[in-house]
């Protein structure tokens, strides 16, 4: 469900999903550079491994870059962790502009349902147009199939 939040001069993205999978494993998904790397950008892109590096602490940084379209379109993703509570709660930037101080905040929260499955609550906010926003929550919605395909394999 991709829910487009709008509220003042407020833009962003609310997704909600429910996973099969315990959220020790949603967190690994979002923490660990391998899982990360085959997740990020869906499976119209490429992220490899040895791209990623994740300094998973407040104050870390992390980055990664992606290899997208048909033209395999180069970009550079970097972001720095501003809150992490294992396996509960992670906070961080994330930007694609080189050199620039712009950038998204994104918000994930795991919530335990019992039973194996976890919620997990995303949020982006920041600068970007409503447009860019509607995109960029279809491309994060495609992101999170892949997440629960490879929880399910799990």
């Amino acid at each position: 469900m991709v829910e487009p939040a709008s509220t003042g001069a407020e833009n962003g993205i609310t997704i909600s999903r429910v996973f099969a999978a315990p959220r020790e494993h949603v967190w690994r998904e979002w923490t660990e550079p391998e899982r990360f790397a085959d997740w990020y950008g869906g499976s119209d892109a490429e992220v490899p491994v040895s791209t990623v590096s994740m300094d998973v602490r407040e104050g870390g940084a992390w980055r990664a870059t992606m290899f997208a379209g048909p033209g395999r379109h180069e970009i550079q993703w970097k972001g720095e962790y501003r809150e992490v509570v294992p396996p509960e709660r992670l906070v961080f930037t994330v930007s694609d502009q080189p050199g620039e101080d712009a950038y998204e905040l994104v918000i994930v929260v795991l919530t335990d349902l019992g039973d194996g499955r976890t919620e997990m609550l995303f949020q982006q906010r920041g600068r970007m147009s409503a447009e860019q926003y509607e995109r960029a929550g279809q491309g994060w919605s495609g992101f999170f199939d892949r997440i629960a395909e490879r929880l399910a394999g799990a």
